[in-house]
């Protein structure tokens, strides 16, 4: 999930009440309030970021710093969002992402490791619950049914759940979500490794379903006999997060 915060009519707010940003189904994360001033800042900013590109977009998210630029439109048209307030940083030759639980053969993967492994390459959008749609991102990584099997995943296993390095977040998915052939564990998006903001070094694409299922800074999978509800489902989302099939929306799905 990557909500923005909404002001409404800017101009016709005072200097000082701050916009909010939270989990749209329920108040369970962190507020973070700007003020008028930088909202008006910042979209004037996002303007020069759609017209110059990613560039733009990455110098000003540094300038603004996480906080600030978690919020920004940026050139690839995301809109970057973090449930503790910071992006946590892992370098790219320390990650490490396990998968345990409900396997024969528990793993420790570092990015070299998933590297070496088939690749498998996706065009498809990225859909957010809150409205607005990425279209045609080219991801890049591995089949998360591709690591069920070199795990050896148990006929018992019939949930996953996953971690994330920022150490709040949390998502499920279903034995038989995770085994689709566009649901990858993934390290490159737009062309490049992806970025600390993106959720990179690596983070999981679940292209069907609503952005909030793709897990950014994925720490760890665990196999395990049944669906444990993620941070965004506990906060009022549909657990099954079809795009166009669920949580009341009625979004062209993912193709």
């Amino acid at each position: 999930m990557e909500p923005v915060p909404t002001a409404g009519q800017v101009g016709g707010v005072a200097d000082e009440v701050p916009v909010v940003a939270r989990p749209v189904g329920g108040d369970g994360g962190p507020r973070v309030a700007v003020g008028r001033r930088v909202v008006l800042t910042m979209a004037g900013l996002g303007i020069a970021g759609i017209v110059a590109g990613a560039k733009v977009q990455g110098a000003l998210g540094r300038a603004l710093g996480p906080g600030l630029g978690s919020y920004l439109p940026g050139g690839d048209r995301f809109r970057i969002y973090t449930i503790t307030g910071s992006f946590p940083v892992v370098a790219p030759d320390r990650y490490r992402l396990t998968v345990t639980g409900l396997v024969d053969r528990p793993l420790e993967l570092g990015l070299s490791d998933l590297e070496a492994m088939p690749r498998t390459s996706l065009v498809r959008d990225f859909q957010c619950v809150t409205g607005w749609r990425v279209p045609s991102v080219h991801w890049e990584g591995v089949r998360l049914a591709d690591l069920l099997g070199r795990a050896g995943a148990r006929p018992e296993a019939r949930a996953l759940a996953f971690t994330s390095y920022d150490g709040a977040d949390t998502e499920s998915l279903t034995i038989d979500q995770a085994r689709l052939g566009d649901v990858i564990v993934a390290y490159r998006m737009l062309g490049a490794p992806i970025t600390t903001e993106h959720g990179g070094p690596v983070r999981l694409y679940v292209a069907p379903m609503y952005g909030y299922k793709s897990l950014k800074w994925l720490s760890g999978i665990q196999l395990a006999s049944e669906v444990v509800p993620g941070f965004w489902e506990r906060n009022g989302y549909s657990v099954d997060a079809w795009v166009g099939a669920s949580n009341g929306r009625t979004d062209a799905p993912i193709r």
